[in-house]
């Protein structure tokens, strides 16, 4: 079990200082008169002993208390600017920020949670004992910040009044990392004290670009303090590396639905967008996609966009499941972003109005960004990842440099789609229907499928496969990805999945309030269901079929046909979807390609998490026991069917 505050304080230890006292010592003398009346305004003795001593362990010239202003946030975009951590662009607001080339992704090697003695953490992620990493942290940060500023935020993940909302410090050296942070997080600086206090706790974030040299990147490191709620990041720019706040926190909520209030909340790698049904009825969805599999597709398929990337969830007084976004932003993938599938997120990314951060694309001679998918023709030169690039260019192995790399960004602000919802910032949350979990398989689930009951549910988010995406640094091949919140997991698998099925069949929970658990695969290729092409088979906008169907169903409007997996769209309702939702004819040779169950791809696959969860400690029997029941339907069926069945058969069987 995760214990609070065991062992020492890391950031606390280095500094040494221990008393509000000494911390106020501190402020006088590193501060100027402006920001250490700033700092004044913030009360809590925690938070001033943690940036006092992050100020004593880094050394910095100077600190620039952020409190959130127009003003404070034109000088960090100006700051940004001056440092060369990013560049203007023609298009007024919007800027470009290169990572290094070598650092294109997380770098899930150097990233570690620091554990104590006898603590156990997920068999997907690395650890370091504590002592070790006290020395790792002290012999790195010391000093890293000699002449740079220190900027120091105070921001909450997800609306103020949340009830699982979470208030975070956010310490850099780094303006591009403020920048980022002012755009995609709420700053609290108003109500940090009042938030703090009323939820009982914050997360700090301390990281440092260091020299930002690529032969600094051996030495690179993400640390994870899951006892004292702390992470350290140094020598590295990429956002997921560097902002803390994002999915370094995101573990640290992850931990407190595990282990602190297992059964009634939920810490999600998901999107949450409203499905616009019959009668003008919004019914609001959240789902899972790991990093790279379409998760800001998906929700911006929705009529109402909540968010694109994490979600926290609790079951409300009135029976409900609710959900917030802890972020107010996007910090989303560009590859394959277009007017055809993204329509919503074009119009920001091509026409004036709204600020942007792009990252890892091509910029033309016009100052103009470009990247693989865009659906315009590719300049013949510019600059992107690598340095300067032209077409045909490649790289040292012979491989041909794409115009963009495959994990090329864009951070905006929510507020600038079109399709924006209020909701996202209502501390009550959204009434979530429907639960979706999905990856990137190319071959063997169908495009949509449902669970019978919350278990079943728990299990289709278990047993996502993915193909990995550029997402990590070095990954490569198909592997599993549970509910795409694996690499996010600080405990053990068995844990978090016992507090899956602990939250989902809470009896808390209303009968008529009970979402919708379902698998989601537009990944399907032509060349697995009997063609010859690798594209896809169907389009990016089918999803918006997918999820209507998935809508009418949660108000038990469709009806279903019953297979060992789960139940499936009947051929008629998705015909009517095609047509009225996106205008499209939906043959019904199509549909059987889709949905039939190739059942010696879908064994092997139960088969693979069999033996992988086999392998994990305190995994529930009742996954082993589904998982088997799924397994004999499916061999019975191929007894009676051969190895592929179409929907047809199975409604008749």
């Amino acid at each position: 079990m995760l214990k609070r505050n065991e062992g020492i304080d890391i950031v606390k230890e280095i500094g040494g200082i221990k008393t509000i006292e000494e911390a106020q010592h501190v402020f006088k003398h590193n501060l100027d008169k402006e920001h250490l009346s700033r700092l004044q305004h913030i009360t809590n003795p925690h938070a001033l002993l943690k940036i006092a001593n992050a100020i004593v362990m880094c050394e910095p010239d100077s600190v620039y208390v952020n409190t959130g202003t127009e003003e404070d946030r034109k000088f960090i975009r100006k700051l940004a600017l001056q440092k060369g951590e990013e560049a203007e662009l023609p298009l007024e607001g919007h800027t470009i920020h290169y990572d290094l080339k070598e650092e294109q992704g997380r770098i899930v090697d150097r990233t570690y949670y620091i554990v104590n003695e006898g603590e156990h953490i997920s068999s997907l992620a690395n650890k370091m004992f504590r002592a070790d990493a006290l020395k790792e942290v002290q012999e790195k940060m010391m000093g890293i910040m000699h002449g740079k500023t220190m900027m120091v935020g105070f921001y909450i993940r997800g609306p103020a009044g949340a009830p699982v909302s979470n208030p975070a410090l956010e310490m850099s050296s780094s303006a591009y990392v403020l920048h980022s942070a002012e755009i995609l997080y709420r700053n609290a600086y108003t109500v940090f004290d009042r938030e703090a206090d009323r939820l009982g706790h914050f997360f700090t974030n301390i990281h440092s670009e260091g020299l930002n040299r690529p032969e600094d990147l051996p030495n690179a490191r993400v640390f994870m303090d899951r006892s004292h709620q702390t992470t350290y990041s140094f020598n590295c720019t990429y956002a997921g590396n560097t902002l803390l706040l994002k999915k370094g926190n995101h573990r640290f909520v992850v931990d407190k639905a595990v282990y602190e209030n297992r059964g009634t909340e939920l810490s999600e790698h998901m999107f949450v967008t409203g499905i616009e049904g019959p009668g003008e009825r919004v019914t609001w969805c959240a789902g899972a996609a790991p990093s790279g599999c379409g998760k800001t597709t998906t929700a911006m398929a929705g009529n109402y966009f909540v968010g694109d990337d994490l979600a926290q969830m609790w079951i409300a007084e009135d029976g409900s499941i609710r959900s917030i976004n802890p972020e107010c932003g996007i910090f989303g993938i560009v590859e394959d972003v277009n007017w055809e599938g993204d329509p919503y997120l074009m119009e920001i990314l091509r026409n004036p109005g709204a600020e942007a951060i792009w990252s890892n694309v091509l910029i033309d001679e016009k100052g103009e960004p470009h990247w693989t998918g865009d659906g315009d023709e590719p300049p013949q030169s510019g600059k992107n990842f690598q340095g300067a690039w032209k077409q045909g260019m490649k790289d040292k192995n012979g491989k041909e440099i794409p115009v963009s790399h495959p994990n090329a960004r864009c951070t905006v602000a929510s507020k600038a789609l079109k399709n924006f919802s209020e909701m996202a910032e209502s501390p009550e949350g959204v009434e979530t229907l429907v639960i979706t979990y999905s990856g990137r398989d190319s071959d063997t689930m169908p495009p949509v499928w449902t669970a019978k009951n919350p278990d079943y549910g728990v299990v289709i988010g278990a047993c996502i496969v993915s193909a990995a995406t550029a997402t990590e640094v070095g990954a490569t091949g198909v592997k599993r990805a549970p509910w795409a919140n694996a690499p996010f997991t600080p405990g053990a698998l068995g844990d978090y999945m016992d507090a899956q099925f602990a939250f989902f069949n809470n009896t808390n929970i209303a009968e008529d309030k009970r979402p919708i658990m379902a698998g989601l695969n537009y990944f399907l290729t032509e060349e697995a269901r009997g063609g010859s092409s690798k594209k896809l088979l169907g389009e990016k906008r089918d999803v918006k079929v997918w999820m209507a169907w998935l809508e009418r169903l949660a108000h038990r409007e469709v009806g279903v046909i019953t297979t060992p997996i789960g139940n499936i769209p009947h051929y008629e309702d998705l015909k009517e979807l095609f047509s009225s939702i996106i205008d499209k004819p939906y043959p019904v040779e199509l549909y059987e390609r889709q949905f039939s169950l190739y059942l010696d791809n879908i064994l092997a696959r139960i088969d693979l998490q069999m033996e992988a969860y086999g392998k994990e400690e305190n995994v529930p029997e009742k996954f082993f026991a589904i998982l088997k029941e799924q397994r004999e339907g499916l061999l019975k069926l191929r007894e009676e069917y051969g190895s592929v069945i179409k929907p047809s058969a199975l409604e008749a069987n």
